[in-house]
């Protein structure tokens, strides 16, 4: 677009801001983009969202804009994360899943690595109320004990997530604001140097930016957060999420439901529990477990290797999905813990 003005330092003043525009067009995208990438967004659209997103982490106060597009113009694109979060492994049916992380060297590891550091566990299963072998099993199932906490720079995944994939640019946008409002005396990395998975989450536990901001905690009292080499810090932010988001100390998690050969067909909405044990007794679904019959629940239908599988869910299963919402996630979550817990009560 062509502006005429009277003024010759309009004109100047036009010419210079399109040069910006086109410097930042320039870097936001690699020199060719793979094929697979042909309906990114255009250039320019990147360049302009970029401009708007500078503007809002701006108003915080913590950072000026030109200082966000210019970290921004570090970034580099990835089609790998693109290729990743399109195709995620809780796609999978059930059956295909839970070899995937419910699997003896997750276990093994698991009861190796609960009694390692035992002390430290029951310290914090004490404080927080929620048992070991879940926050060991959560660490397992996310990074199998640190062995791969991921291999993206943050920086480059969120950038590519919150400009190039709109299904959930919302989503990552502000998990990038968040990135670049985290740099504290308590968490005090290098915004361009920190590493995590395709989808920015960073750490042993695999925490997103914002779940840093909130539940993230300094367990070892050194005035530093750490995800990657503290124990402490690590697993007293795990505890810590879980209670964050309503984990019941002493409450259930799941039980293999008993079904009535004339139970009635039900199709619960999501994993909140909305139905009573009773209920649900009434309808045909049972377990031998002895719970009050008030206990809010609600059911769980899977594709499991032998067959349909259905489970009696509860608040504490609702909870691990806060942590990733597939239904599969937190089950498998909850056999690995069991099977630790199970391991580390009979190993000599």
């Amino acid at each position: 677009m062509i502006i005429f003005t009277r003024s010759g330092s309009m004109v100047r003043l036009m010419r210079r801001g399109l040069a910006v525009l086109y410097t930042l067009c320039a870097s936001a995208l690699p020199a060719t983009l793979p094929a697979s990438a042909a309906t990114a967004p255009p250039a320019a659209t990147v360049a302009a969202a970029q401009q708007v997103f500078a503007q809002d982490v701006a108003k915080s106060g913590a950072i000026d804009a030109d200082a966000v597009l210019a970290t921004l113009a570090k970034a580099r694109y990835q089609q790998s994360v693109i290729d990743t979060i399109s195709r995620p492994a809780e796609s999978k049916a059930w059956k295909e899943y839970r070899p995937i992380f419910v699997n003896d060297r997750r276990i093994d590891d698991g009861v190796t690595f609960a009694r390692e550091n035992a002390a430290l566990l029951d310290r914090i299963a004490t404080a927080y109320g929620v048992p070991a072998p879940i926050i060991v099993a959560i660490i397992g199932v996310e990074t199998s004990y640190g062995r791969n906490s991921g291999r993206y720079r943050v920086l480059d995944a969120l950038t590519t997530l919150a400009f190039y994939y709109p299904p959930r640019q919302d989503f990552f946008r502000d998990e990038l604001k968040h990135l670049f409002l985290l740099r504290s005396a308590s968490f005090p990395y290098a915004l361009d140097e920190l590493t995590g998975s395709y989808a920015g989450a960073m750490g042993w536990g695999q925490f997103m930016p914002s779940s840093i901001a909130r539940f993230a905690r300094d367990g070892d009292g050194d005035g530093k957060i750490d995800l990657w080499t503290s124990l402490p810090d690590i697993c007293a932010s795990v505890a810590n999420y879980f209670v964050a988001h309503g984990w019941q100390k002493d409450g259930p998690v799941a039980l293999r439901a008993q079904i009535d050969a004339k139970a009635r067909p039900i199709e619960p909405n999501g994993l909140t529990p909305v139905y009573s044990l009773q209920q649900l007794a009434e309808w045909g679904y049972t377990t031998d477990a002895k719970l009050d019959p008030m206990t809010p629940a609600t059911l769980l239908r899977l594709d499991g290797a032998d067959g349909p599988e259905t489970w009696i869910t509860f608040n504490n299963f609702y909870t691990i999905s806060r942590y990733n919402k597939s239904p599969q996630y937190s089950l498998a979550v909850y056999q690995v813990s069991q099977a630790i817990a199970a391991g580390v009560a009979t190993t000599p």
